[in-house]
């Protein structure tokens, strides 16, 4: 199993680009091997619309900054830059395969909303994406707590859990948990299932009329898995 991690960062580039980048987001993601991706800050109305270019099946939830959902849409497709993170976002996984169950998970109202999914492919592996709060403390506890509900939710089928937890050393239940990739504040653990060979940064590069750009301020994250 391929598993693949990225914060879309509200669908802008670096350097910013102009124009609204969807389908250059798409086009990456079509291209690319991977059976699972788990991937936030996603603007609310990509999900659809990703897993219909992909071909794959897909689950998201609404995270923050997303009430008059129609005007953050419309300035957000025609500013990105300005609108940012207030264009709202939420969390999706994508699957090249069926998705049997889904739960999204509240782990916190307030300083901001923040929502983790838990889901259960047709194969029997489980997964869990999310995208933690930015103060370490708040990201800490996040973390605690979704490690006990993702474990209880696969009961004991493999696991994978991932996504931007913003912090550069998570911690993680001792045991056969392994820690099968990492960048910075982007993660992917496994229960069950065992990384073969290293984790790997993918090309986020992409040419536009006005040069060459870079989709996201992070990475994507990809690591091949097999059960143990």
């Amino acid at each position: 199993m391929l598993a693949l991690s990225w914060n879309l960062f509200h669908g802008r580039s670096l350097p910013p680009a102009a124009g609204w980048l969807q389908r250059e987001f798409e086009r990456l993601l079509v291209g690319w091997e991977w059976d699972v991706a788990l991937l936030q800050e996603v603007p609310p109305w990509w999900p659809e619309q990703l897993a219909r270019a992909c071909g794959c099946d897909r689950r998201s939830v609404l995270t923050s900054r997303n009430s008059l959902a129609c005007l953050r849409r419309t300035l957000a497709r025609r500013w990105p830059e300005l609108m940012k993170s207030n264009g709202g976002g939420a969390n999706a996984i994508l699957a090249r395969g069926a998705i049997v169950e889904h739960r999204r998970l509240r782990l916190r109202w307030r300083p901001e909303r923040r929502v983790a999914q838990l889901a259960r492919l047709a194969g029997g592996a489980c997964v869990a994406n999310y995208h933690a709060s930015t103060r370490v403390p708040l990201a800490e506890q996040e973390l605690e707590r979704l490690w006990g509900e993702a474990l209880a939710f696969a009961a004991g089928s493999p696991l994978i859990l991932g996504g931007d937890l913003n912090l550069r050393e998570p911690a993680a239940p001792a045991g056969e948990t392994a820690h099968v990739a990492a960048r910075d504040v982007d993660h992917l653990f496994a229960r069950g299932l065992r990384a073969v060979g290293e984790a790997r940064l993918l090309d986020r590069s992409v040419q536009l009329a006005g040069g060459s750009v870079e989709l996201s301020d992070h990475p994507p994250l990809l690591v091949e898995l097999r059960g143990v």
